[in-house]
């Protein structure tokens, strides 16, 4: 494995700018091809920030992002595959590695989302529901997959762009689905607001003391404060490796 799960697959031998401990994603989520904020996760109560993804994420970028953390909400909720081909052209636009997620279930769409340039995939929903397929694949694509465990306040997780309950629950998810080779995991509270909960740090110091692969806070944080006290959480001498 690599010292850094950064240096891994990055097209056209691009590689991020290191720029501290914890690394700082730009999220876009794309819903009926506009940029849109979920308050509450609920795809039904989007706020609508721009009816250019393109143009939202350039404006992250010229803001000094590193990377770029995209979201099909279509795909993820509906099976709509439409906002592919806008997140390609994204992908061609930006000079800054790009992560995609968001109804990526089998191993065609992952092939697919790579090809278009993609850094790296996200999925939740395939590791939930086909282990053995998840390591397998793995395999393939080494160190290009990112686990995305959402979960409720009671830490259960949820599937299908956060509308179906899986019955497991973060910790045994996590044990489940270690060292499967997977590029990370991103941890994040379905129904939270970002502008207003604070993130859940026991999911976060959970999963950091399961899990040897890097851990990356999802969901958006309020204010400084939150990433300070992000950057403190530690477990057997491990810290987050991101925050998106």
């Amino acid at each position: 494995m690599p010292d850094k799960f950064w240096d891994i697959g990055f097209p056209q031998g691009r590689r991020p700018r290191y720029v501290g401990p914890m690394e700082l994603y730009a999220r876009v989520n794309i819903l009926d091809g506009r940029a849109v904020r979920l308050p509450h996760g609920d795809i039904t109560e989007f706020i609508s920030l721009d009816d250019d993804p393109i143009n939202r994420a350039r404006g992250w970028v010229k803001k000094g992002a590193d990377r770029l953390h995209i979201v099909d909400l279509d795909a993820a909720a509906r099976g709509d595959y439409r906002n592919r081909e806008l997140i390609g052209d994204m992908i061609k636009a930006l000079d800054v590695p790009v992560q995609v997620g968001g109804g990526i279930r089998s191993e065609t769409e992952i092939a697919r989302v790579l090809d278009m340039g993609a850094w790296r995939v996200v999925v939740g929903t395939l590791p939930m529901v086909d282990q053995v397929l998840f390591w397998e694949l793995n395999r393939r694509y080494p160190y290009r997959i990112v686990v995305s465990l959402d979960v409720c306040k009671d830490l259960e997780v949820v599937i299908k762009g956060w509308t179906e309950h899986s019955g497991v629950y973060l910790e045994e998810a996590l044990i489940n689905l270690s060292s499967a080779g997977a590029a990370g995991f991103m941890i994040s509270e379905v129904g939270r607001d970002a502008f207003v909960d604070p993130p859940n740090y026991e999911a976060l110091e959970m999963a950091i003391e399961i899990v040897d692969e890097p851990v990356i806070a999802a969901g958006g944080v309020r204010n400084l404060d939150d990433i300070a006290q992000l950057m403190q959480i530690e477990a057997n001498g491990k810290r987050l490796a991101g925050l998106v």
